[in-house]
């Protein structure tokens, strides 16, 4: 006989999956298509903020340039799949290829800072992330490789086998648009992703990871080698970049410089913090939520088009200053994040147990 627990957990799991696969159609038919394909880029910056996660969340390496695995996973699929070099790889080559190369510039990117931390690392990996972007828009003479600030366009749609994701196909009835072949393309990917990043955080590596993130000459002198698990942390993050590098050209069809600028890696940066580093249930939430919210908002135009009869503050400058707002006051009421781990609760709670201890030595001091 079956537990109840147990009967109550397959039932809960149950219960998600019907609803992760009905949710594409419940988004179609409450708030419209072109809100499948907010949840498909909601599904690529959960894999972006994934891989990100290992690097700041797990390891605690400030990593601000992260945009930039993004960008060489996404152009070497379009390069690799496009008329430009009149090549048409097939999918399942390229995904791999582009994850195996993004690993590779992970590994480029931790070598020469395996002895920085802290700002001076963030400033590195900013300088990387830039560095990146600029070498794209400028590797077009005098040999045409990336064909510049113009972008490539003409991508090759997914496919896998006989299915095209980008034509609309129909199975016992029901009609799937590509929005709605995509997400489940990417739903797939993504819950892969979050059990090879549950798996990696109970292993040796996770711990040893936790170890350096929260103190590694105490983790060097344990034995860990922190040299080649921080460049391991930096090629596990930089393949899931590249992986959603990759989807991202596939679905979108056209890609240049300006899709991978700072703002995306600060981006990707604050769905961690705001979720909560280190917990993959937050970072999902964090995700979710700087995706969903700033297309929402687009509609406050509308709305003040309807109650005032003009637009008085433009949408997307109203946008960024309720983005800064929300941040600044998770911030300050909640600063482990909207679903902080377990660790990091009580890190929160030693760290202020320690700070009113010094209060009230100095105050005994002072009398």
């Amino acid at each position: 006989m079956i537990e109840p627990t147990r009967k109550n957990a397959w039932r809960s799991f149950l219960l998600l999956a019907a609803l992760l696969v009905a949710l594409p159609f419940l988004v179609d038919a409450g708030l419209g298509r072109a809100w499948v394909r907010v949840l498909d880029f909601t599904l690529l910056y959960i894999l972006l903020a994934l891989g990100l996660n290992i690097v700041v969340g797990y390891a605690g390496l400030l990593d601000l340039g992260y945009i930039a695995f993004y960008a060489v996973g996404a152009y070497l699929y379009a390069l690799l799949a496009s008329p430009h070099f009149g090549l048409h790889l097939p999918f399942w080559m390229l995904l791999p290829i582009g994850a195996a190369t993004a690993a590779a510039f992970g590994v480029m990117l931790g070598t020469p800072t395996l002895r920085l931390r802290g700002d001076y690392l963030a400033i590195v990996t900013l300088g990387f992330g830039e560095i990146i972007r600029i070498f794209l828009n400028n590797l077009n003479a005098p040999i045409n490789i990336t064909n510049g600030p113009q972008g490539v366009n003409m991508i090759d749609p997914i496919q896998i086998g006989g299915l095209l994701f980008d034509k609309t196909h129909t199975l016992f009835g029901v009609t799937f648009s590509a929005a709605h072949q995509y997400s489940y393309l990417f739903l797939l990917l993504t819950l892969t992703v979050i059990f090879v990043c549950l798996r990696l955080q109970d292993s040796r590596i996770g711990r040893a990871w936790v170890a350096i993130r929260e103190d590694e000459v105490a983790a060097e002198a344990m034995g860990i080698n922190t040299r080649n698990l921080k460049l391991l942390a930096f090629a596990m993050g930089a393949t899931f970049g590249g992986v959603a590098g990759g989807l991202f050209a596939g679905f979108q069809g056209f890609i240049s410089p300006e899709s991978f600028n700072l703002m995306e890696s600060i981006l990707i940066v604050c769905m961690i913090v705001l979720g909560g580093m280190g917990n993959i249930p937050g970072v999902i939430l964090g995700a979710v939520l700087l995706t969903v919210l700033p297309e929402a908002l687009r509609y406050l135009g509308d709305a003040q088009r309807a109650l005032l009869g003009h637009v008085v503050v433009d949408p997307a400058d109203l946008r960024m200053l309720l983005f800064g707002i929300a941040l600044i006051v998770v911030m300050l009421y909640r600063p482990a994040g909207l679903l902080p781990s377990r660790r990091r609760q009580r890190e929160l709670v030693a760290e202020a147990g320690v700070a009113e201890q010094e209060q009230a030595s100095v105050y005994d001091a002072q009398r």
